[in-house]
């Protein structure tokens, strides 16, 4: 039988010649979004196309005062890139394969060397606590155990004996080895993964979808209502510079590029806050997608449990065979001898704090692995086992006594001694560690009326016994994933009805998932193993775990950093906050959306001079809209959410809209009948108009008021007439100082059109209730 120095590994020679043929272990794969793909996301949109023609078309007229909405644009675009650039370096800082150097025998000498420099062929020597950066086949191994379960989610270490394949990702758990290098660079199980799973998908976002479709609508109407407005300045004013400037104010007020800019900003600030505690947030919508969800999938060990075990209990077997014997009634201080071993495995290290060390001396030690599935001890002339019942002993009742406590999900093992005969002393039982925020989180989904589902490639009774453990209520005792149907249908009926499931393999996972969208589900898929990533790309939230392999980050919507499960309900917290909030700012918006398009079309078909100017409408969007919503945006709102968002907000724009624009177009007959209104008065009267339906827009969504919703009011109201009274702002803008007559016309149209706005306001929220019962 060979030893592992009979192994020289490759000459230089023949590392020189794979390097020169290019069979490395060279492979470029990005752990999160490429930069040029978020540059592209954000610059390149159909908001930005719009809004952004009319800024450069202002701009290269000189009329820069005019162009001041420009700065959405701009603000908008960074803060996106910012943000996603911001999670790409933190991602990136990540890999699926540590960055810690393999070790190779080359030449007859080991030596460390990167993970891209490793070549076919090359001979790899690891030992516990190794990681794999490429697949390799045995060819000599030493009591090898790794563990797979980021690769195929089994928990137990899997023994390997010399021609086994072991996988690129895997970890040495257990002994030592060599190996072969069988696969390199996209050939290897982990690249072809990753490469499955390569591509950015953006997040279902509700909000954004729906301001899409709102820009797309407006879009289709802007064409014809810009050639409108443009022909009819163009027959009003002499200056066809000044045509084009009310032809562009008419088309950027029908845009609601603050929306748009508020709706980045709550994402943006919602992500930094996660960011603060440990959640990367690798695209803004996400912040949205997780407070949508309905149903949600993870794996039972790094989530509800730590991986690690603890003591539950332990059993004599048999006293009456032992207790005359004095050396056998110390068996406990033997555990704690098994649990202190220097490389006792991890299942045995749990009985150290019911167990401690007594420093008993031990002549000989054996250790634990998978193939015998037992580790020994010799004290004071006698032998003593630690193992698997089934492999140590016979007896009918123990192996029954046994069996009840692994159905209850428990690693159950046996302590004997060799004393003339194999005499069983005890069954020690242990549980897997629940972590307590996994409980709570729990509880948390429950209460939210979030459909959970654990899906695990451990035994299924044993997924079972820790969900329950963990708060999880259901019924049976988990379904085993190898009797899953393939026909989608079956597949989609099962999934409803169960909720736990084991021995699920990586093929499934995707299918799974797949299969409860079909049922209409909203699905966050929790995991952390390269057996996840389809399943986290799938699933319309994808969530990662911050320890786990980089390919299952790179396709992850969000990455919990600490591994903390319990991060998730703050994630819906600012996601609801984001979707109630934009759903209550909306209004602001919209309802100048509306009132826009009317007066485009009216202005336009009747000739008339547009009624503001582009910097006018700035400044009263400035104290009616922007400021206001940027401060709402930002104050706490769990409303759950409901689908629907801009079905509701347009229920009170739309007639809202129309109420402003009604009044407007009642100001300027007021004024062509007078006939002594100059151009500024008009306009003057029209942004005071304007200036009264957007803080009454503003009051009606504060509704309830509180304490900071009526100070914000207030300071808008004062902002107000510090923008029609200062000279300052009077020069800027564009102003002028009204007649009293003039100020009374203007006020009697404005509070028309409030109550008008009022109506809308009951008439929407019946809607709203509708909606929510």
């Amino acid at each position: 039988m060979q030893s592992s120095t009979d192994f020289l590994g490759l000459t230089s020679a023949e590392v020189e010649q794979r390097k020169l043929t290019g069979q490395t272990n060279r492979h470029e794969f990005s752990t999160s979004r490429h930069l040029v793909t978020i540059l592209r996301s954000n610059i390149f949109t159909l908001f930005n196309g719009v809004v952004g023609v009319g800024f450069l078309l202002l701009l290269a007229l000189g009329k820069w005062q005019d162009a001041l909405f420009g700065l959405a644009v701009i603000a908008n675009i960074l803060i996106g890139i910012i943000q996603e650039l911001r999670s790409k370096i933190i991602l990136d800082r990540l890999s699926l394969i540590g960055r810690k150097p393999s070790r190779v025998r080359r030449n007859g000498i080991t030596e460390k060397v990167e993970n891209d420099q490793l070549v076919l062929n090359d001979l790899l020597e690891f030992s516990a606590g190794d990681q794999l950066a490429v697949d390799a086949r045995v060819v000599f191994a030493n009591n090898l155990e790794i563990d797979e379960s980021l690769l195929t989610g089994e928990a137990d270490p899997v023994q390997k004996n010399i021609d086994d394949l072991l996988l690129s990702g895997s970890l040495v758990v257990n002994g030592s080895g060599l190996a072969e290098v069988a696969r390199v660079g996209a050939d290897t199980f982990a690249s072809k993964l990753e490469f499955e799973a390569r591509g950015f998908t953006k997040v279902s976002s509700e909000i954004r979808e729906s301001l899409d479709r709102l820009i797309k609508w407006i879009s289709w109407a802007l064409g014809p209502l810009i050639v409108i407005v443009l022909i009819g300045q163009l027959v009003t004013l002499s200056k066809p510079v000044d045509a084009l400037v009310r032809a562009v104010a008419s088309a950027i007020s029908m845009v609601p590029q603050g929306l748009v800019l508020i709706t980045s900003i709550a994402f943006a600030i919602a992500a930094t806050k996660l960011a603060k505690r440990k959640v990367v947030v690798q695209e803004l919508a996400a912040v949205e997608g997780l407070a949508r969800v309905d149903l949600i999938c993870f794996d039972k060990t790094g989530t509800l449990t730590s991986g690690q075990f603890e003591f539950d209990q332990a059993i004599e077997l048999d006293v009456d065979q032992w207790q005359s014997l004095p050396q056998l009634e110390n068996w406990r201080n033997i555990l704690g001898a098994f649990a202190t071993q220097p490389n006792a495995n991890a299942t045995a290290r749990a009985l150290k704090t019911q167990f401690p060390d007594t420093s008993i001396p031990v002549s000989s030690s054996q250790d634990f692995n998978s193939a015998q599935k037992f580790s020994s001890l010799t004290v004071a002339g006698h032998t003593w086992y630690l193992g698997a019942p089934e492999v140590l002993t016979t007896n009918a009742a123990h192996l029954e006594q046994a069996k009840t406590l692994a159905n209850q999900g428990l690693r159950v093992l046996m302590l004997g001694v060799e004393y003339q005969q194999f005499i069983p002393v005890a069954l020690v039982a242990l549980r897997e560690e629940i972590k307590v925020q996994a409980t709570q989180t729990l509880a948390y989904f429950k209460d939210q009326s979030v459909t959970m589902k654990v899906i695990s490639g451990d035994h299924p009774s044993t997924v079972a016994t820790v969900a329950r453990l963990a708060g999880l209520d259901f019924e049976g005792n988990g379904f085993d994933a190898r009797n899953l149907p393939t026909d989608f249908g079956a597949l989609r009926s099962i999934m409803e009805r169960e909720h736990v499931f084991g021995r699920v393999d990586p093929a499934q996972k995707k299918q799974m998932v797949l299969a409860m969208q079909k049922s209409g589900h909203v699905v966050a898929m929790v995991g952390d193993g390269v057996n996840d990533v389809l399943a986290i790309k799938q699933a319309d939230i994808g969530i990662a775990m911050g320890s786990g392999s980089a390919a299952t980050r790179a396709v992850a919507n969000l990455t919990l950093l600490d591994n903390s499960f319990d991060r998730l309900p703050k994630v819906v917290a600012e996601g609801r906050q984001v979707i109630a909030n934009v759903e209550r700012l909306s209004r602001l918006f919209l309802t100048k959306t509306t009132w826009a398009m009317i007066l485009a079309l009216v202005f336009g078909v009747l000739l008339w001079e547009f009624p503001f100017l582009p910097r006018q409408l700035s400044a009263v969007d400035g104290f009616a809209i922007g400021i206001p919503s940027f401060l709402l945006a930002f104050l706490p709102n769990q409303k759950i959410y409901q689908r629907g968002f801009l079905r509701r907000a347009l229920a009170f724009c739309i007639p809202a809209g129309f109420a402003t624009a009604l009044g407007v177009i009642g100001l300027a007959i007021a004024a062509r009948i007078s006939g002594d209104w100059t151009v500024s008065e008009s306009q003057t009267a029209t942004s005071i108009f304007l200036s009264i339906t957007g803080l009454w827009v503003l009051g009606t969504l504060s509704r309830p008021w509180s304490a900071p919703k009526v100070a914000i009011l207030l300071a808008m109201i004062v902002l107000a007439v510090g923008m029609f009274t200062l000279p300052i702002t009077i020069e800027f803008f564009g102003f002028s100082y009204l007649t009293e007559s003039q100020i009374g016309i203007t006020a009697a149209i404005g509070i028309l059109a409030c109550l008008l706005i009022e109506i809308s306001n009951r008439l929407a929220q019946r809607t709203i209730a509708r909606d929510s019962n």
